[in-house]
């Protein structure tokens, strides 16, 4: 089937010959989980990735599996509640390799505690991270892409902003707001040639999810895959698909969305 013509702007050009080769890309939260995921997948695509981690050795081992891979790499240590770290790492990534072109923003915390037991420190730390983090991520690089006149921007939701999570009222009403700021930051730019989108991950196994489990938080995997119209999880690798694809060429006209990845859970 013949495809039809593009229809983007000449100045609206995506990078590269097939719109992914030797892109700058930063991931936030990048040195384990999905983070990691998405890292090697987008790097296995072409793309030139910085990896961001609040763990600066994780993140350097993170860089050094992606170089083995053949990808190409770089690693900072960044805590993405502080504005002045992530605008210098950003910074290094430009000198390096030139404007930023995408950016998925991973990095996340959560906490599990009844609603009268949050205490305003913890509620703060929450959305620092996960609602702060992303505006100044996102604010950090959209410049470079608004110059550019291209850009792809995946936001790591989450399914408890969708359907509402006991003892994670901080967490869910951070994710809530990300989603929020995604769509809203879709309608902004959308005539920049730069997407939003975000993906809120439901019933996957990651090194969070099991943390929770130790600590009896959630059920253990097989309960937890009954309760999955698929039968069974998730992994890192299928949010990273989602992702590549959301970064991708062939995304050009997906915006502003909520990408369910949960295997088919009603939220």
């Amino acid at each position: 089937m013949n495809r039809p013509a593009h229809t983007a702007a000449p100045d609206k050009v995506p990078p590269g010959d097939n719109g992914s080769a030797g892109r700058v890309t930063i991931v936030t939260g990048g040195a384990s989980g999905m983070g990691l995921s998405v890292c090697h997948r987008l790097a296995a695509s072409g793309d030139r990735v910085a990896v961001f981690d609040l763990d600066g050795v994780a993140a350097e081992r993170a860089a050094d599996e992606l170089r083995s891979a053949g990808g190409t790499a770089m690693a900072f240590e960044v805590d993405v509640t502080d504005r002045g770290l992530i605008d210098e790492a950003v910074g290094k990534v430009r000198a390096a390799w030139g404007p930023v072109q995408v950016l998925v923003t991973s990095a996340g915390v959560f906490a599990f505690e009844p609603f009268t037991e949050i205490s305003t420190d913890s509620w703060q730390r929450i959305l620092d991270v996960n609602l702060n983090g992303t505006f100044h991520c996102i604010q950090s690089v959209i410049q470079d892409m608004i110059e550019s006149g291209w850009g792809r921007i995946v936001t790591i939701s989450s399914s408890s902003a969708q359907r509402g999570s006991p003892k994670m009222v901080h967490y869910t009403a951070s994710k809530g707001a990300v989603i929020a700021m995604t769509k809203a930051l879709a309608r902004e730019y959308a005539q920049s040639g730069i997407t939003v989108n975000t993906i809120p991950p439901s019933g996957i196994d990651t090194p969070m999810s099991r943390v929770s489990q130790a600590a009896g938080h959630l059920p253990d995997n097989a309960t937890m895959a009954r309760a999955i119209p698929v039968g069974y999880l998730g992994s890192g690798e299928d949010i990273a698909a989602a992702c590549v694809f959301l970064c991708s060429e062939e995304a050009r006209f997906i915006t502003g969305q909520v990408l369910g990845v949960n295997g088919g859970a009603v939220i």
